[in-house]
């Protein structure tokens, strides 16, 4: 068994992330310090989620297209090179709220891409490790999560030592640790693929993706359930909780509020295949998505920072084991010429529910206050939780089983005919 692919792999998602972490939390605060503005803080987040959106769908046909390896490392380099323009214009005193969403937007375009590039190359460098799928996506979730609890602090650590514009160096330091980890990657299927496991086109690929997510039951009502959460629930992130501690000039308690709600989802997604073990994928997630979303709604009424640490702490345990189910789904469903795009289309349905509610949610700041605002939003987020009581087909995914290694081997081998793109089955049974 080889674990050295599964610990490259981890450590570009790791470095990648802690990037990502420190610039979620210092863009907002930056965009406040120039405009003064909750309504600029929101254009300014749903700028960048707009691009997003159209890259989202589309990227993942890229990465069936180009190869796994590679879009990885492309979308580090780019995302680095955007964030680290941002202090070289702060010494020429050029920076204003136009360049900031310019390079916001740049930065992120093609942050779905390394997602979805490493995600589709979980399965084989899991496998490779010897380990079941479900362990694997359990300490993914994790180590991404642990990237959000180092980024968030250590952003608002710098912003209190050196600074809004200097500590975005941090998020080009940790993007260029991807870029190294992940050139150093051997996992099988990461390379690119045979001409005849390709999509014929961008067009017809995403196309393919998503057809395919449609008529998948489990995967469709999951994503549906997904987009209506992160529409109420982004805005959190991104606006009030900038806004709220702005208020209070606490950059460093931002930081350790968000580095909570990340600390709880690490151990919630590694003590995900012991829940599983005992009460099985469908009750576990439902009781996650309720029980997180009504630890967001006492952390909504925005009370002390101790309380508000506790409930950070708990919204993000009971989130944890969330994303690991929905991972193993999609990677048992998607056949695995089609992982990429499959990810793509389902990534880009969720950012295409967040600038709806980041968009409202910054002029709600500021015509009705932040705790108004933030109430609502939670209030929001619990009815949605409830809906994933309704759906029969959440029950499918007690059915799930990944393949053996020897059919993930023969899948990742190229065929000597040309390959039937496979449609998915109307239910798990017939999987």
């Amino acid at each position: 068994m080889r674990r050295t692919p599964l610990i490259l792999l981890e450590a570009g998602n790791l470095a990648s992330g802690v990037g990502n972490g420190i610039a979620m939390v210092v863009l907002p605060w930056l965009v406040l310090q120039v405009t003064g503005s909750a309504s600029a803080a929101g254009a300014v987040a749903a700028a960048t989620l707009l691009p997003l959106l159209v890259a989202s769908l589309f990227v993942g046909t890229i990465v069936d297209m180009v190869g796994r390896k590679r879009v990885a490392i492309l979308s580090d380099v780019i995302s680095g090179l955007s964030v680290a323009a941002i202090p070289v214009l702060g010494l020429l005193d050029q920076l204003n709220v136009a360049w900031l969403i310019g390079l916001a937007v740049v930065g992120a375009v093609l942050d779905p891409a390394g997602y979805t590039a490493r995600e589709a190359m979980l399965p084989g460098a899991a496998t490779a490790a010897g380990w079941a799928w479900d362990r694997a996506n359990a300490v993914h979730e994790a180590v991404f999560g642990v990237a959000y609890l180092l980024g968030p602090g250590l952003g608002g650590l710098l912003i209190g030592f050196v600074g809004p514009e200097s500590a975005l160096w941090g998020t080009a330091a940790g993007f260029a640790l991807a870029v190294a980890s992940t050139a150093l990657l051997r996992v099988p299927g990461s390379g690119r693929p045979a001409q005849h496991e390709r999509p014929g086109s961008v067009w017809r690929g995403t196309t393919e993706g998503l057809v395919f997510v449609w008529r998948q039951p489990l995967l469709r009502d999951t994503t549906l359930l997904c987009c209506l959460l992160v529409s109420a629930y982004l805005p959190f992130e991104s606006v009030i909780l900038p806004v709220h501690f702005t208020a209070l000039d606490r950059p460093g308690q931002l930081g350790l509020v968000v580095t909570a709600m990340s600390g709880g989802g690490v151990v919630g997604s590694l003590c995900h295949p012991w829940f599983v073990d005992r009460w099985g994928r469908y009750r576990v997630f439902v009781g996650s998505v309720i029980t997180a979303c009504v630890a967001l709604l006492g952390l909504a009424s925005l009370p002390p920072l101790g309380v508000m640490l506790c409930l950070a702490t708990l919204t993000g345990l009971f989130w944890g084991p969330v994303q690991p189910i929905l991972n193993l789904a999609m990677q048992v469903l998607t056949p695995e010429p089609m992982r990429g795009r499959v990810i793509g289309v389902i990534t880009s349905a969720t950012y295409a529910a967040g600038p709806l509610g980041l968009v409202l949610a910054g002029p709600a700041v500021d015509a009705f206050a932040v705790l108004a605002t933030s109430l609502t939003l939670a209030g929001i987020v619990l009815a949605a939780a409830f809906l994933t009581l309704l759906p029969d087909t959440l029950h499918q995914l007690d059915d799930l089983r990944e393949p053996d290694a020897e059919h993930l081997v023969q899948a990742a081998v190229p065929t000597p005919h040309p390959a039937h793109v496979a449609m998915p089955p109307h239910d798990v049974g017939e999987a």
